[in-house]
């Protein structure tokens, strides 16, 4: 059974930094791309970074240069650090195996108060 379970989100005031983990069980994960989406209130869930299985990222515009997204394959987990956050990065943050696939982790919460 396929499941992922994210940590480390939080309440953080702006300009500073969390790094969330998402640990996943029941695949081989090295196998596998990763990807971070987040949704604040109101607004549609949208792609944040995604990670292949060989470590080659990629970001969204609106995080690019404050965000990293990499993988401990020993460790079966996927992170996104965040830096220099913003008010508009608060939202539940999702982690997901792949890119189309059906398995979500529940989410996060990160607030970045102003």
């Amino acid at each position: 059974q396929v499941q992922l379970v994210e940590s480390g989100g939080g309440l953080v005031q702006a300009g500073g930094s969390l790094r969330l983990s998402c640990a996943v069980t029941g695949i081989t994960f090295r196998l596998y791309a990763m990807g971070w989406y987040r949704q604040a209130p109101g607004k549609q869930r949208e792609w944040v970074a995604s990670i292949t299985s060989d470590s080659t990222t990629n970001y969204a515009d609106s995080v690019k240069g404050r965000f990293t997204i990499s993988r401990d394959n020993a460790k079966n987990t996927v992170y996104l650090k965040m830096n220099s956050l913003k008010p508009e990065d608060s939202a539940v943050y999702y982690c997901r195996l792949g890119s189309t696939s059906k398995y979500w982790g529940q989410g996060t919460q990160v607030t970045v108060s102003s």
